[in-house]
């Protein structure tokens, strides 16, 4: 699956569409400004999989600052199976240059 732009993710969650939606950051940055996601920072990412392997072939949008570690997650999940994972481009950073926060 391609990737999801910031536009794209936003009409969907206005629309109240349910997501799969993972923000793989540090609490920290978590807790600065988040965009509703579950939280899983990136290097929890394997131990959180088993419990993610219900979605394997559900839409999964993940998330971080830039799109930099929510690619390397996007990466990983393939590797395990996981067929429909979107990387939010731009992350965080597009989402607030585009709509604030």
């Amino acid at each position: 699956m391609d990737d999801i732009t910031v536009n794209e993710l936003k009409k969907r969650l206005d629309a109240g569409e349910k997501l799969v939606f993972i923000d793989v950051r540090e609490p920290h940055e978590y807790a600065e400004f988040n965009l509703g996601a579950k939280l899983i920072p990136l290097g929890t990412l394997p131990d959180a999989l088993e419990g993610l392997s219900k979605y394997k072939d559900t839409e999964i949008v993940v998330h971080c600052r830039s799109g930099a570690r929510s690619g390397q997650a996007q990466i990983f999940m393939r590797q395990f199976g996981f067929t429909k994972v979107r990387n939010l481009i731009g992350g965080v950073l597009a989402w607030q240059r585009e709509f604030g926060g």
